[in-house]
């Protein structure tokens, strides 16, 4: 299976409930549960050989891989998806063990890909993509989606025949990141809730980082509304051609191309921004978000 960042489409809105997030999601290919092959790590893992270990499998630079490491057990724990091969996950794990740590390896089907898409739908050039969250900074309103779904085009849509302007790039973050910023060309079109597909909408009042095991849900363009859990914090994956971000939020929410962007939320707490996985809503994927709280400060801006 390979990790894709996910294809841009929609996003949330308020007012208007135009705003669909504008942030792409990976592609996602069908994803069924992960089969581990652990090894137990010793309790003498210490924390410089976990980073060491985890710098040397991004070193190894493999697409279709993400990884976090896990202090509890001084694993890391490392998802592949189905276009990594034999030889190369015996790489990973030479890799890590060399560097003192043990492995955790998680093959799950299908492949990691972006998607444009998100709560509800935004469009530019021709990509779709969904808005994250609608945020402030004093009086001006902007949209905040995902980095690789700015990087398509600088001035952004609400409908798809791109009649009607949403607003225009204000900051573009990917690789590394996956955030970027358009500036609301009416602020009175600025909704700072999320839209539920079922004619409701939440409230979102504060943003946080989340923690593993929170149930979580997504809003996206593509499948609509989704829910999960949070697997794993502070994720590295490699979407391959270069295309590396840091830091993600790892879920088994599953989302689709045009889903990027969306947002990931508990009740009416921002937590992520949906960046990219693998699989669908049929089969069930595993999907990473850019956290909301690294975006919002790297901005200066904040929910309303």
């Amino acid at each position: 299976m390979t990790f894709k960042r996910f294809a841009p489409l929609g996003s949330i809105s308020r007012r208007a409930r135009l705003i669909a997030a504008t942030s792409g999601l990976l592609t996602a290919v069908a994803l069924a549960a992960p089969t581990a092959v652990a090894q137990a790590a010793p309790d003498t893992v210490t924390k410089a050989e976990l980073a060491d270990a985890s710098s040397a499998v991004g070193t190894a630079d493999i697409a279709g891989t993400a990884w976090y490491t896990e202090a509890s057990t001084g694993k890391v724990v490392v998802t592949v998806d189905s276009t990594v091969t034999a030889a190369e996950i015996a790489t990973i794990e030479k890799s890590v063990t060399d560097s003192g740590a043990k492995a955790d390896i998680k093959r799950t089907p299908g492949t990691f890909n972006k998607l444009i898409a998100g709560g509800q739908a935004i469009y530019a050039g021709g990509g779709r993509c969904s808005l994250g969250f609608n945020v402030r900074s004093g009086s001006t309103y902007y949209a905040l989606t995902a980095g690789h779904c700015t990087e398509i085009g600088s001035t952004w849509y609400t409908n798809s025949g791109q009649t009607t302007t949403l607003g225009t790039r204000a900051g573009s973050s990917f690789p590394t990141n996956d955030y970027g910023l358009i500036r609301h060309s009416n602020s009175a079109a600025a909704d700072g809730r999320v839209y539920l597909y079922n004619g409701s909408y939440q409230d979102i009042t504060t943003a946080a980082n989340p923690t593993v095991g929170q149930a979580v849900k997504r809003s996206g363009s593509t499948t609509g509304v989704h829910s999960g859990t949070v697997t794993g914090l502070n994720a590295t994956v490699n979407y391959g051609s270069g295309d590396i971000v840091y830091g993600m939020i790892q879920t088994n929410v599953c989302a689709e191309p045009g889903d990027s962007g969306g947002s990931l939320f508990a009740g009416s707490t921002a937590l992520g921004l949906t960046s990219g996985g693998s699989g669908n809503c049929s089969s069930g994927g595993t999907t990473f978000f850019q956290p909301v709280v690294e975006a919002l400060n790297a901005y200066g801006v904040s929910v309303f």
